[in-house]
């Protein structure tokens, strides 16, 4: 072996290293939060009488894991799919040309074989508690590969939006876990509440600005390798106008418990998840379209809007799960309308 080939084995991280770098861990973890959220949130509605439904903590420390374990195979295997689809654009941008297939570190092949294995068996292992939700499992992993990874990253500026769906289920995989056969019936969407749809939207709206902040934050990296995002096709002013109209739309769904008081949410959210949106919001808008460049070729204010809506996601979960948690007669006029 040449001392070429004998550096390049030296640097291989192993393959342990290499499926958890395939499966974006990290990425993940944010998804189960939103999941496990949900959880609580339903066997705390439960405990308090919202719905007819007994559940022990046995119940949910079950229906954790096995969505922490499912949702992160489930996930992990989708990220890797992905990888071995974007294997040729993947080593010409700054954020992804570290990634285990460009390194070499393993194939695409590898990728796809990996990806497809551990996705299959982690929403097989749903089935164990719920069949919704290893459907709705399935679902995210089939959406994120053949509709936004095959179909639309590469075709559209709306590629975001519309794959933001897979993104958007860990809360009704979440929920439809610890529901369990109380939902039982073959229509898919019917989750027994409207609180799940809830959080799904959350994310949905959440994922456009968010994503679009990162973007424009590394602007001109998806224009070089042919990727639509908005901000290559539509402009960064634009961009930044899409982002706020989201914006708008995030707060108006904090204020469903307003206008749908079946929900069993208590009036308190309204007010919680307006405040948090408007903390978020003002970080879009004051991203700057026609802000110079730092030395790496970043839009500063971008940059920092991309990281507030991280802090902006999880805390609006955790918010919700102590709001939840809080007996509805310590609440009074922020209880359940």
């Amino acid at each position: 072996m040449s001392a070429l080939s004998d550096a390049s084995a030296s640097q291989h991280p192993g393959m342990f290293k290499v499926m958890m770098q395939l499966m974006k861990l990290r990425v993940i973890a944010l998804l189960q939060i939103t999941a496990i959220c949900a959880i609580l949130v339903h066997d705390t509605l439960a405990r308090y009488g919202v719905m007819d439904l007994e559940r022990t903590w046995t119940d949910t420390f079950v229906a954790m894991l096995i969505t922490v374990v499912g949702g992160t195979l489930s996930a992990g295997g989708s990220n890797s799919i992905n990888m071995w689809y974007d294997a040729d654009i993947d080593p010409h941008m700054r954020r992804t040309m570290n990634r285990p297939v460009p390194l070499g570190h393993a194939t695409p092949r590898f990728a796809l074989v990996f990806g497809s294995l551990i996705a299959l068996v982690g929403s097989a292992l749903f089935l164990l508690i719920s069949v919704k939700a290893a459907f709705w499992s399935a679902f995210s992993v089939l959406f994120y590969v053949l509709v936004y990874s095959i179909w639309l990253k590469r075709r559209t500026p709306q590629n975001i939006v519309i794959g933001g769906i897979a993104g958007s289920t860990p809360p009704l995989i979440g929920w439809a876990a610890a529901a369990g056969d109380s939902i039982a019936g073959s229509n898919m969407l019917d989750l027994g509440s409207p609180v799940p749809w809830m959080l799904f939207f959350l994310i949905f709206l959440w994922t456009p600005p968010h994503f679009w902040a990162l973007a424009l934050y590394r602007s001109g990296e998806y224009g070089k390798v042919n990727i639509p995002m908005m901000n290559e096709v539509k402009g960064a002013q634009h961009t930044v106008f899409q982002s706020k109209i989201y914006c708008v739309l995030l707060f108006l769904l904090g204020s469903v418990p307003c206008f749908w008081p079946e929900s069993g949410l208590p009036l308190l959210w309204a007010f919680v998840s307006g405040g948090l949106t408007l903390w978020y919001a003002a970080s879009v808008w004051a991203i700057d379209p026609d802000e110079p460049f730092d030395e790496n070729g970043r839009m500063p204010k971008a940059a920092k809007s991309f990281f507030r809506s991280l802090f902006y996601l999880g805390w609006m979960f955790l918010s919700l799960v102590i709001i939840s948690f809080i007996p509805p007669s310590w609440l009074g006029i922020l209880g359940p309308l």
